[in-house]
């Protein structure tokens, strides 16, 4: 072996030998995620803009869906305005009952581990780079052993992508002045069902859908219908983090095209049969 010199970085935060810029992947997770958390909190207490109807359309904002309780005139499911049994010293917004299901499939994401991990702990900022702790716990001691709620939180995710689907479905009929409802393609339809289709790619490619599907077998010889189900799996898998990013992006804006369109700011473009 050739006599070269070869030194480890120093400890200490920031301190590596890199020379290249290693800090700008986790300064851009630590925008994007930080811009869509503040977005995302303010929008699901709005309470209010997240149902586009005015002009015949049938446009419900992800961060609502499925809309439990809703105003007049919206798809609730179960009832108008605010469920009696809500704490009155509380605010109350419909999207307050239905995001901590994709929250955490999002915040317990064996990909969003790695990106937030580095980005807002620095646990590493970065390989070879210096953070600013010198023990290492791993995720088997509380608090990050309750990450292990991703594998059950994943069925709920699947559940709320097939309801997107459906809203999805809703956003192709539009309501004439007569009150009767054809068949038409408008760019909210287009916003919608990208949106779910994009949401599907991302959490049907989680490392929990190809565990459930065959990944706890030992062998997929002779199950021909399996195997090619955790072939397509695997292939939006080999992709995970694409999708991740933007599913986490197109559903942002998706609440905000509803919003906007609900608020009168912008006119939605369409085609009817």
């Amino acid at each position: 072996m050739p006599d070269e010199n070869f030194h480890l970085p120093q400890r200490g935060f920031g301190n590596t030998q890199r020379t290249d810029k290693w800090w700008i992947q986790p300064l851009v997770v630590f925008c994007v995620l930080s811009g869509f958390g503040v977005y995302a909190t303010w929008a699901a207490f709005q309470g209010e803009h997240y149902f586009s109807h005015a002009n015949g359309e049938h446009y419900l904002s992800p961060f609502y869906s499925p809309l439990l309780y809703g105003e007049a005139g919206s798809p609730y499911w179960i009832g108008e305005g605010v469920p009696g049994w809500w704490p009155s010293f509380l605010p109350f917004s419909p999207a307050m009952l239905i995001l901590i299901g994709p929250g955490l499939m999002r915040f317990t994401c064996y990909y969003y581990r790695g990106a937030y991990y580095k980005a807002f702990w620095m646990d590493p900022v970065s390989c070879g780079v210096g953070e600013p702790r010198k023990g290492y716990r791993g995720e088997n001691s509380f608090p990050l052993i309750m990450q292990n709620v991703h594998r059950y939180v994943f069925y709920p995710a699947a559940a709320f992508v097939m309801v997107l689907l459906y809203d999805g479905y809703k956003s192709l009929w539009f309501l004439d002045d007569q009150g009767v409802s054809h068949f038409g393609i408008g760019v909210g339809s287009v916003v919608l069902i990208m949106n779910a289709l994009l949401l599907g790619g991302y959490t049907f490619g989680c490392h929990c859908a190809r565990h459930q599907i065959g990944g706890y077998l030992n062998s997929l010889r002779g199950r021909p219908i399996r195997s090619k189900c955790y072939g397509c799996v695997s292939a939006l898998n080999s992709r995970h983090m694409y999708w991740a990013w933007v599913s986490l992006v197109w559903v942002g804006l998706t609440d905000l095209y509803v919003r906007l369109l609900s608020m009168g700011y912008i006119t939605d473009l369409r085609i009817t049969f």
